[in-house]
């Protein structure tokens, strides 16, 4: 490419305005133990999360004080995600108790409702481990959250949250509002068609 045109680059670089962190959404599937009043608000409320990474670790192997790198294993890393925090505690409470079953405060065992690591295709499965979606979506859409519009979708095997972190009080935070992390490790991500994902999704109105 020789000289500087900004015709060539708009016809071949950005042809689609590129895409924008800002639309997207997470939907995911909740264990049976977990009140299920808080999905639809989950959709609202997650307001920060991420595509995922794909890692490959290499091996390394010494050859006389040489060293050449091998494809190793793929790794998934574990996944957050920024939740509001209502005045209901809706979602903090669900997420709570989904934590609790997993490895309860007091008992320190699992709950036998969730024993089960198969997820569930659909709420209310007696697993711990769920199914969730991060869908990236097209400046002309959506149409129905988990069809039109949608440029990628990432489908999330496996999920489970492993920490749910703390919340800030404060006297002098004013003009702010409450938010947490939450962390999940799962089994797998794999890209999928957000029409035809194992993740019950949901129609908002």
């Amino acid at each position: 490419m020789a000289g500087f045109n900004v015709s060539t680059f708009r016809s071949q670089g950005p042809v689609y305005g590129l895409a924008r962190p800002t639309l997207f959404t997470v939907t995911m599937n909740w264990p049976g133990v977990v009140d299920p009043n808080p999905v639809r608000k989950s959709v609202f409320l997650i307001k920060a999360a991420q595509l995922p990474a794909s890692i490959i670790e290499p091996i390394e192997v010494g050859y006389f004080g040489r060293k050449i790198k091998l494809n190793g294993d793929r790794v998934y890393q574990d996944w957050t995600v920024t939740v509001m925090n209502d005045e209901d505690f809706a979602l903090r409470n669900a997420f709570e108790a989904w934590h609790n079953s997993i490895n309860g405060i007091i008992r320190n065992t699992l709950d036998p409702a969730v024993a089960n690591i198969v997820p569930s295709n659909e709420d209310g499965g007696n697993s711990y481990k769920v199914n969730a979606t991060v869908t990236q979506f097209k400046k002309t859409g959506p149409g129905d959250i988990d069809s039109e519009g949608a440029a990628a979708t990432y489908l999330f095997n496996g999920m489970f949250p492993t920490s749910i972190d703390a919340i800030q009080v404060d006297w002098d935070a004013t003009n702010q509002y409450e938010q947490f992390d939450v962390t999940f490790s799962y089994d797998w991500w794999e890209p999928v068609d957000g029409k035809n994902s194992d993740v019950t999704l949901y129609d908002i109105e």
